[in-house]
């Protein structure tokens, strides 16, 4: 009953995608257990490029079943945008997504209220993609939330739908001075997509369950990564859900005592989208270059992410939170050419100096990171499959980052596609 769960480590965007991709080959589950559509996974193979949004990244190896867990957030127009443009690539989806009737359903409110508050003064900005998640985990916190089960029944839906509505328009009118679609609209373009709803949910707790019992291999899917998780990232510029691997848990009805693996996804060096600290953060030539090379845009938004130096802070910190087993380590490729590669071990903030996660958001913004150098490597590192066929110093680097984190790494990514892996032990 093998059951492993895929975290990021840093702050999203660590390649989880072609990872998960990659690693769907040899299990018969990939379920996802948090976030909305505004994480986008990346996944290349055969010279083509997908992103997805809501369904796991899994669905694109045959007779795998992929699960959207309950503690996903659901936009309907996103997920059935999703499922057309799979089916049009020639990918069947009957029979092999199941996603959770407990799945709370983003609104058309939720993502103006989103907007409002980035864009309205009095608040600070996160830096969010405006699509309603927050607002929707929001809601469900507050027990006000619609969800995917309320679609088989219309009368309640309509009476759901009716109280949420009338405070909403209450509430944005009155905050943003915006006005809500009627309310019929709203309710007739989620009837809109009901049918093809319901053609696919279930209650997936007893689904998880019964795959377990069979001994089927299973693996959780995160979305973002470990320093935007709500509780344990850097609050209050996260996201709004649990991205640790403690979220696979909750977000899939899986008991903890049945996950036997832990692994987290970490990037050669760091980015990060949208406002909040980042002690790592490059504003030079080196910076420019990470971004350019590492082609660092978010796969959702397009904004260009923030890019810096590996930070071993952070990335300690990921392991311990999670009880990360083994790493996999993407983007090495983007090193390639680098005179000089720089790693954070701590931070100093006011003549102390932390080498732990501080939880003061003051910290973090003001502290100068200390850095161990490493010699770069002149030769290409795109393709290579095998540890020992890597630059000495390219293997240095990826040894001395092993020892920091006191964690194996497992799996080595020389590039975007499926091949483009170094493979140093199986999953299971």
């Amino acid at each position: 009953m093998p059951v492993a769960v895929v975290v990021g480590m840093q702050w999203g965007d660590e390649g989880k995608g072609k990872i998960i991709d990659l690693l769907a080959e040899n299990v018969d589950v990939v379920a996802r257990y948090q976030g909305g559509h505004n994480a986008g996974h990346t996944i290349c193979f055969n010279e083509k490029q997908f992103v997805l949004h809501l369904i796991p990244s899994g669905i694109f190896h045959e007779n795998k079943l992929c699960v959207i867990g309950n503690g996903v957030v659901v936009d309907p127009l996103a997920l059935v945008e999703e499922m057309r443009q799979l089916e049009e690539a020639g990918i069947d989806l009957e029979g092999r997504l199941v996603i959770s009737d407990r799945a709370n359903i983003i609104m058309p409110y939720h993502g103006t209220s989103d907007k409002g508050r980035e864009s309205g003064s009095g608040f600070q900005k996160i830096g969010t993609t405006g699509r309603g998640i927050g607002p929707s985990y929001a809601d469900k916190i507050a027990r006000a939330g619609i969800r995917t089960c309320d679609l088989r029944d219309e009368t309640y839906l309509k009476e759901r739908l009716r109280a949420n509505y009338d405070e909403k328009q209450k509430i944005l009118k009155s905050l943003y001075g915006t006005e809500l679609p009627e309310f019929n609209c709203l309710l007739d373009e989620l009837m809109g997509y009901r049918e093809t709803i319901l053609k696919y949910i279930a209650d997936t707790h007893i689904l998880m369950r019964d795959q377990i019992a069979q001994g089927k291999n299973i693996l959780c899917e995160g979305a973002q990564g470990t320093m935007l998780d709500v509780d344990h990232g850097t609050y209050p510029f996260v996201t709004s859900s649990n991205s640790t691997a403690g979220g696979a848990c909750t977000g899939l009805g899986i008991p903890p005592t049945k996950v036997d693996r832990v692994l987290g996804v970490i990037k050669a060096y760091t980015t990060r989208v949208g406002e909040g600290p980042f002690p790592t953060e490059l504003s030079d030539a080196d910076g420019e270059r990470l971004g350019k090379v590492g082609h660092e845009f978010g796969a959702t938004t397009g904004r260009p992410r923030r890019c810096g130096w590996f930070d071993a802070v952070v990335a300690k910190y990921g392991v311990h939170l999670n009880g990360i087993d083994a790493l996999i380590l993407t983007k090495v490729d983007v090193l390639d050419g680098f005179k000089t590669i720089k790693v954070c071990t701590g931070y100093e903030y006011k003549g102390k100096t932390f080498l732990d996660m501080p939880a003061d958001a003051e910290v973090l913004e003001n502290c100068r990171p200390v850095y161990t150098g490493f010699d770069g490597w002149s030769e290409s590192t795109v393709g290579v499959k095998d540890f020992d066929r890597l630059p000495e110093n390219a293997r240095r680097y990826i040894n001395r980052l092993s020892e920091l984190l006191e964690t194996p790494f497992m799996m080595i990514s020389t590039g975007p596609d499926r091949e483009q892996t170094i493979q140093r032990e199986p999953l299971f």
